[in-house]
């Protein structure tokens, strides 16, 4: 499979390490809004500007997106399902059905498949709650995010006047977790479940008392949550949390039985020591999917609630009836 990776920031260099990994991948080229010159690739891959795309359609089999979901998706994979079968991580899960259906009409009229939302969250997840749900349909499911960093929440926290640089955590509040594991089905708000801290370098003459006082009082991302605000110096935030690990869990706490007598626990949990090279490994195991549904002859927007697993897997038929099934 000949694949493309657009844009190179931190989920573009985790999907080129997967492909590059990949028996069954060839990385053909990296495309990029910025100057071409100004990047050079771990694999090497060739470097080209994004306007001269569809003058390779012929050279890629699938195009993995690697844009952000506020800005760059909701445009770039309609725009690019027009020449390619795409995939991409689009994770606005309100905007998801919007979205699915923008990717749906340009796949179906250039006869390609895009493959939406192929993250851990939208993706795995979900995969993970259609399953205890269906298994499962008198119950209630959960979803706990971290202890990790969120890129979102830390972009957020640096818009702030005053603050240089920092890191934000999402902490899931474990007596909330342990409730749904005992079969309790807990009734939570959003306070409830997760903590949100903060690790903050503030500008030299900055008023941390101001700064604390925005970030508690942002509405959406901080207001809701019990937040910590601790300020450190850019040394220590560098040494201590320079990477971008997180993770989660999904929990489905159901009753089975003629009289719903008997309590059952299903539970996925990711741990993960970097958040964009998992989720690079994702998106390039989804473009496999995609060139094979394509082969077949379907088109149009998909998610990963359409894709046979073994369509995912790098391992033959063979393989996967004598190893996983």
């Amino acid at each position: 499979m000949r694949i493309g990776i657009v844009g190179y920031g931190n989920i573009g260099r985790g999907v080129e390490a997967a492909v590059t990994q990949a028996a069954d991948m060839e990385l053909v080229a990296v495309f990029t809004r910025r100057d071409p010159a100004s990047i050079t690739t771990a694999s090497g891959a060739p470097v080209i500007a994004y306007d001269e795309i569809v003058s390779m359609k012929s050279d890629i089999d699938v195009l993995i997106i690697c844009g952000g979901s506020a800005t760059d998706l909701p445009w770039m994979t309609p725009e690019l399902a027009a020449n390619f079968n795409v995939i991409d991580s689009f994770d606005n899960h309100a905007n998801i059905p919007q979205h699915f259906a923008n990717v749906n009409t340009a796949a179906f009229k250039s006869g390609k498949v895009g493959i939406i939302s192929c993250g851990w969250d939208p993706g795995y997840f979900s995969l993970a709650r259609i399953l205890a749900d269906s298994a499962l349909p008198d119950g209630d499911s959960y979803t706990f995010w971290g202890r990790g960093v969120s890129q979102g929440h830390s972009d957020a926290i640096r818009r702030i006047e005053g603050v240089k640089d920092a890191r934000q955590y999402t902490v899931p509040i474990e007596a909330a977790v342990e409730k749904v594991r005992n079969n309790e089905h807990p009734e939570f708000t959003a306070r409830d479940m997760h903590l949100r801290e903060c690790w903050v370098v503030a500008e030299d003459g900055a008023d941390k008392a101001a700064i604390e006082e925005a970030i508690k009082t942002m509405p959406n991302y901080f207001e809701p949550y019990d937040t910590t605000v601790e300020f450190i110096s850019q040394e220590e935030l560098g040494e201590k949390h320079g990477g971008l690990p997180h993770g989660g869990s999904v929990i489905r706490s159901g009753r089975t039985g003629n009289n719903y007598e008997f309590n059952n626990t299903v539970e996925f949990t990711l741990n993960l020591d970097s958040n964009p090279y998992f989720t690079g490994s994702i998106l390039a195991c989804a473009a496999r999917a995609a060139f094979r549904m394509y082969e077949e002859g379907q088109c149009g927007a998909k998610t990963l609630f359409d894709v046979p697993p073994a369509y995912l897997s790098h391992h033959s038929r063979e393989e996967l009836l004598a190893h996983m099934l």
